[in-house]
């Protein structure tokens, strides 16, 4: 499970078997019991969360945008696409 960033408690990370076939490129985060999947392609979005109020997700949006291009980097290298 490769972790690509850690802010505020947050964690963004991807897991290192995302199945086959693959999904485009996303990224997970998790805040203690709660758990968020962000599409990085074609732009950032919410997949799916539970546990982060709206406030939250706005952020976590708004951090993977920031960064939407190192973690896409970072998923490209691991699974040498």
């Amino acid at each position: 499970m490769p972790v690509l960033l850690r802010y505020k408690g947050n964690v963004f990370f991807f897991f290192s078997n995302e199945g086959l076939p693959r999904e485009p490129p996303h990224v997970h985060v998790r805040h203690g019991s709660a758990v968020a999947k962000l599409w990085l392609y074609p732009s950032v979005s919410v997949a799916a969360a539970r546990g982060f109020n709206a406030t939250e997700l706005r952020e976590l949006v708004r951090i993977a945008r920031a960064n939407r291009q190192l973690f896409i980097k970072a998923w490209e290298d691991f699974f040498d696409e």
